[in-house]
C-alpha cells in the first residue's frame, strides 16, 4: 500500500510502517517553544522530575510574542527562558532576533524529512521544506523535552492539486486564502494537507511558507507543499507521496481563477473575493507575522509604495520575520522605500498579531493585516475589526486610506 508524506516521514521515526489511524511513538528531531509556552513547558519538564533535556542541540527557544518585553511579568518570564537555555546549553533566540517559525528554517533547525514539534499552532509552517512539523501544548513539549519522543496518531491526509498560473497581483496569499475558504476553519480537523501542482512547483520558499502556516486555520495537523520545485541552500532528499498513496480528499483548483481574496470579521475562513468587497474605511495596516512577514511580502508591498504616501489617516506598521529579513530589506532599498512612504518598522517578533504590544488598535477602527487570523480581540481590541488579506493588499489600503484591489493599482487603473 503506497504512503502520503506524513505515513512516510511518521514511519521513519517510528522504526516501523505506519498509515493513517495507527497509534505510535515517534522520535523527535527538533522542539521548540516561544515566550508563550516555555515557560509553561520549563515548569512541566521540572514538575515531571526533568534534570537535562534529552539532547540541547536538538531544542531552541525564542523570544518573539511579547518581544521586547511590555511588563515586568513578562519580563520576568523572559529572564525564566535565558536562565534556563543557559543552564541546559539550549539555543535561544532573544528580542529582536525573529518570529520562531521563520527562524526555525532560517537556520537550518527544520529539515526536510525531520519530525519537529513546537508548541505554537503555526509550527507547520515548516511543511514548507518537507518536514512533519506540528504544534503541540506545553505539557507534551516537556514530555519530548525529557524523553526525546512523543506519541501521535497518523493523520489521514487531503491532497490539494493546484495548477496554472497566479494572475498579475494575486500572490500566495491569496490563494491560501481561497483554500480556506473551500475547506473552513474546521474542515481539515487533525488530518494533514498536501499542496501539489504546477503552481506549487513555481513557488518560492517564502510562498510556500505562507500557505504552510495557514494550513493550521483549517484545522490541520500538518501541511505539506510538495518539494518539488523547491531550492534550498543545502542538499536534500525530496519528500514526495508514492503514486497510489490514498488520500481522504482530493481538491482541484485552478490559479488562474483565483483573485485577490479578503479574510473579513471575524473567522479565516470568512473569505470574498476583494471584488466583491466595498471600499471601507480602515485606520491601521499591519505587514508582518510568521505568514507574511518575509523579504517577498515587505517587496510586494514596495511595489504598491514606491515613490508615494501612505493616507494621512492611516499607520501602516512593519514587523519583518526576522533580523536578517530586515538587513536583506535594508540592504536592498526596500526598507527605505516603506520608510518614506511613511512606515513604522518594529522589532522582529509577533506583537500586533497576537495582539500583546505595538500596535493594539482603537475602540472601531479597521485594520488591514496580513496576519493568519482575524477572531474577534485577535489583535488585542473586541472593539475593532480585521480584514486579512496580502501585503500588496494592505499596502493598497494603507496608501488609499481604504480597502482596494491592489491588482487594479498594479495594472494602474486607481490612482493614490
Amino acid at each position: 500500500m503506497g504512503q502520503t508524506i506524513v505515513e512516510k516521514i511518521v514511519s521513519t521515526h517510528a522504526g516501523k510502517c505506519v498509515h493513517a489511524g495507527d497509534l505510535t511513538v515517534v522520535d523527535v528531531d527538533f522542539l521548540m517553544a516561544s515566550d508563550t509556552t516555555a515557560p509553561l513547558a520549563i515548569n512541566a519538564f521540572k514538575n515531571m522530575g526533568g534534570q537535562r533535556i534529552f539532547d540541547p542541540t536538538k531544542m531552541a527557544l525564542v523570544i518573539d510574542h511579547a518581544s521586547p518585553a511590555p511588563n515586568q511579568r513578562i519580563a520576568s518570564l523572559h529572564d525564566l527562558m535565558r536562565e534556563f537555555a543557559n543552564e541546559q546549553g539550549i539555543k535561544l533566540y532573544d528580542v529582536g532576533d525573529g518570529i520562531c517559525h521563520q527562524l526555525m528554517i532560517e537556520n537550518r533547525h527544520a529539515r526536510p524529512g525531520q519530525l519537529v514539534l513546537g508548541a505554537d499552532s503555526h509550527t507547520c509552517t515548516y511543511g514548507a521544506i518537507g518536514t512533519f512539523s506540528t504544534g503541540v501544548g506545553s505539557t507534551d513539549l516537556a514530555g519530548a523535552m525529557l524523553t526525546g519522543r512523543t506519541w501521535l496518531k497518523v493523520p489521514e491526509t487531503i491532497l490539494i492539486k493546484i495548477n496554472g498560473s497566479l494572475p498579475k497581483g494575486v500572490s500566495a496569499k491569496d490563494l491560501v486564502l481561497h483554500v480556506v475558504g473551500i475547506i473552513g476553519i474546521q474542515g481539515a480537523t487533525y488530518d494533514a494537507i498536501e499542496y501539489t501542482g504546477t503552481t506549487m512547483e513555481d513557488l518560492s520558499l517564502d510562498s510556500r511558507m505562507t500557505i504552510a502556516s495557514m494550513s493550521i486555520e483549517m484545522g490541520a495537523k500538518a501541511g505539506f507543499i510538495h518539494t518539488k520545485g523547491l531550492s534550498l541552500p543545502y542538499e536534500f532528499e525530496h519528500v514526495l507521496p508514492d503514486s497510489d498513496a490514498t488520500y481522504k480528499q482530493i481538491i482541484d483548483i485552478d490559479a488562474s481563477t483565483v483573485t485577490s481574496q479578503v479574510a473579513v470579521p471575524h473567522s479565516p475562513d470568512n473569505v470574498v473575493s476583494i471584488e466583491n468587497l466595498n471600499e471601507i474605511i480602515i485606520h491601521q495596516a499591519f505587514i508582518g507575522s510568521c505568514t507574511n512577514g518575509r523579504l517577498e511580502d515587505l517587496h510586494a508591498a514596495a511595489e504598491i509604495l514606491k515613490d508615494k504616501r501612505v493616507h494621512p489617516n492611516v499607520r501602516l506598521i512593519i514587523a519583518p520575520a526576522s533580523r536578517k529579513v530586515f538587513l536583506d530589506a535594508l540592504q536592498d532599498g526596500t526598507v527605505e522605500t516603506l520608510t518614506k512612504a511613511g512606515a513604522t518598522f518594529l522589532p522582529s517578533g509577533c506583537g500586533p498579531c497576537v495582539g500583546t504590544h505595538l500596535g493594539i488598535p482603537g475602540n472601531n477602527e479597521v485594520i488591514v493585516s496580513s496576519t493568519n487570523r482575524n477572531f474577534l480581540g485577535r489583535m488585542g481590541n473586541r472593539n475593532s475589526d480585521i480584514y486579512l488579506g496580502s501585503p500588496a493588499f494592505v499596502a493598497a489600503a494603507a496608501l488609499r486610506g481604504k480597502i482596494t484591489n491592489p491588482q487594479k493599482l498594479l495594472e494602474g487603473v486607481c490612482g493614490s
